[in-house]
């Protein structure tokens, strides 16, 4: 497929690699920074660029657009690129509210596109074997999970956009939040009791730097969550408990880590559990596996990745604790 790319910061540099390795095309490099959309359309042979995201969008010859904008132009973005009869592969939380993504979820059942969400933790390689293992029964019945995830921010990050409220829609909470609330709603189902709050704790910003999440399902099962920008060496840590085992996967590889998931298994006789450990030292594939999804979602006309609706549970969550005071 040809792909135009809106927003050419780092998370449109990882997708157009992916692309590129999955011999995708970049048609149109988008963005604000003129020379930031000039220098990913040099690494693309016959890519052009602009800083006209609703021409581009609309482009002939064109079947896909890349939404990897700042919060507050994901939903315009997308609504217009599906207005245009666009496949649209959008980077996570999809829109700012509810509201915003149900006005993008209208516009999809109306032009019958297909449109994906980033939420690429689900293709890293631990998190597909947790949910292999999830799916084989292997830890029985599923009771809860226990997700922390954070990094310590950097110097001058409370002026960064993430810190403005009416660009990314929240804090900590919308930023990294997403993500485990998306893979604690991936292993057990939807969540109908939210608890939690949200709270500035050292970033001198009118956003959250950390929040803390009591999720439990119909059946009771319980979603334990922390995410935290003052997490000063940064951190993944994901556990997930059956009657039969448990998993627990720490690191997403990088600064946070070797990728990694250990399975206990319990057996008869309780005591130490039968261990295996899975470790993957390589570079994150997620982007070219959630790409591979995309792509059969489109030839098949059944969504195989994360949608519009998982995102807007996500962001159910996220505005639940956010009106908690």
């Amino acid at each position: 497929m040809n792909f135009v790319i809106v927003g050419c910061g780092l998370i449109g540099q990882k997708r157009a690699k992916a692309l590129q390795a999955a011999g995708h095309s970049v048609h149109l490099a988008v963005d604000f920074i003129a020379d930031r959309a000039e220098a990913l359309a040099r690494q693309h042979p016959g890519a052009s660029y602009s800083t006209d995201w609703l021409r581009s969008v609309s482009a002939p010859g064109v079947e896909a657009v890349v939404v990897a904008t700042t919060n507050e132009w994901l939903a315009p973005v997308t609504i217009a690129a599906i207005r245009s009869g666009k496949h649209v592969m959008v980077e996570k939380p999809a829109a700012r509210t509810v509201k915003e993504i149900d006005g993008v979820i209208a516009e999809a059942h109306k032009a019958g596109v297909h449109v994906q969400v980033g939420f690429n933790h689900r293709y890293h390689p631990a998190l597909q074997m947790a949910r292999k293992l999830c799916d084989s029964a292997a830890l029985g019945p599923l009771l809860f999970i226990r997700g922390r995830y954070g990094h310590g921010g950097r110097l001058g990050y409370e002026k960064e956009w993430r810190a403005n409220p009416e660009i990314s829609g929240g804090g900590e909470l919308i930023d990294q939040g997403v993500h485990l609330i998306d893979l604690a709603r991936w292993f057990l189902g939807d969540f109908t009791r939210v608890d939690g709050h949200a709270k500035t704790y050292f970033w001198d910003m009118p956003v959250d730097d950390n929040a803390f999440l009591n999720l439990r399902t119909a059946a009771d099962q319980t979603a334990w969550l922390q995410v935290s920008c003052t997490e000063w060496k940064n951190l993944f840590s994901m556990e997930i408990y059956g009657r039969d085992g448990k998993l627990d996967i720490q690191g997403l590889g990088g600064s946070y880590g070797v990728e990694r998931i250990a399975y206990y298994k319990m057996l008869p006789r309780m005591g130490p559990p039968e261990t295996t450990i899975w470790e993957y030292p390589g570079g994150d594939n997620s982007w070219q596996l959630e790409l591979t999804d995309f792509d059969e979602s489109v030839r098949s006309g059944t969504s195989r990745g994360p949608t519009l609706a998982d995102a807007k549970a996500a962001l159910q969550v996220v505005e639940t604790i956010y009106e908690t005071v």
